[in-house]
């Protein structure tokens, strides 16, 4: 009987979400570091919320954000300007049978928390949200 791949609800199986974790860790550490040696990066603290990997564990889709949200553009040119070299120095820290392609997108996570945040605070939610008060 063959076995079927459990996907978790993050998205991804069980080694995926494991590499991945792997990978945030050491993209981190290198970004920590000032291993990346960019004028645009420099005076920037940048976050990896995130990286996930695709099923073959050859492509790290890595989400990134700026302290505060500013210069996202600019953070994410750089990162794509150094993906060689970020590429390389996960192949050195990351015992994989082979360094993952890296692609580096901004983790919007947070605004769209915020949009659901000011939502459920609209009067019309509110109201929804109120007990009855025939309920008593």
């Amino acid at each position: 009987m063959p076995r079927q791949k459990k996907s978790s609800a993050a998205g991804g199986s069980q080694r995926q979400l494991r590499v991945g974790e792997t990978v945030r860790h050491a993209v981190a550490d290198i970004l920590v570091n000032g291993s990346v040696h960019d004028p645009d990066l420099e005076g920037h603290i940048i976050t990896v919320p995130e990286v996930r990997m695709s099923p073959d564990l050859k492509l790290a889709t890595i989400y990134v954000m700026p302290l505060g949200g500013r210069d996202t553009e600019i953070v994410i040119a750089a990162l794509e300007r150094n993906k060689k070299f970020l590429r390389g120095e996960l192949a050195r820290r990351v015992n994989l049978k082979f360094a993952p392609d890296v692609r580096f997108r901004v983790d919007e996570r947070f605004d769209e928390a915020e949009r659901i945040e000011k939502l459920l605070r609209t009067p019309a939610v509110q109201r929804d949200l109120a007990p009855d008060e025939d309920e008593s």
